[in-house]
């Protein structure tokens, strides 16, 4: 049976909010486009905006956009979509794309412009390794009829300008 202090424990708990509050913070934007939250003021150059945040609960959808906007100063944001300023260039020069070489290394095989890392990802570790000049070569022996000779030039990577260099993984 349960005791009084058990039942004014649940009465208690009835009675609790079902949601916390939040917070209200400041958004600091800069000319250039650089944010700042903080809970102090912003520069006299800088945008302020309130910002309130709200505990995360799973479900819901909370805006992100800021709720007040006050300029501090009489700057004009341009208000731009982000911008990509570069690429990555693997040492292969991107001869293949990212989800080419996934594919690749899933199926166990092996593409030009392929690394050496790449390929022991595919075939695992070779068997032997040549090393002639500025070439490397990795040779795979004869696991259930099936060998493999990959050619890497100086920068590791697999030899040949199409996708035409296969090799069926020795495994």
């Amino acid at each position: 049976m349960p005791s009084r202090l058990s039942r004014l424990g649940l009465a208690t708990l009835l009675y609790l909010p079902l949601e916390t509050p939040g917070a209200t913070i400041i958004r600091c934007e800069r000319a250039d486009g650089r944010i700042t939250f903080t809970t102090m003021s912003c520069a006299i150059d800088e945008s302020l905006s309130y910002q309130k945040v709200n505990p995360y609960r799973p479900g819901t959808n909370i805006p992100l956009a800021p709720q007040q906007q006050r300029q501090t100063s009489n700057l004009e944001i341009d208000h731009r979509d982000p911008l990509v300023v570069g690429q990555t260039v693997d040492k292969c020069a991107n001869l293949i794309s990212a989800s080419e070489r996934r594919e690749a290394i899933i199926n166990q095989r092996v593409i030009a412009g392929m690394t050496q890392k790449d390929v022991e990802s595919a075939l695992g570790k070779p068997d032997k390794i040549s090393i002639r000049n500025s070439s490397t070569r990795y040779h795979y022996q004869a696991k259930q009829g099936r060998s493999a000779s990959i050619e890497f030039d100086e920068r590791g990577c697999t030899k040949g300008k199409a996708k035409s260099q296969t090799a069926k993984s020795p495994l």
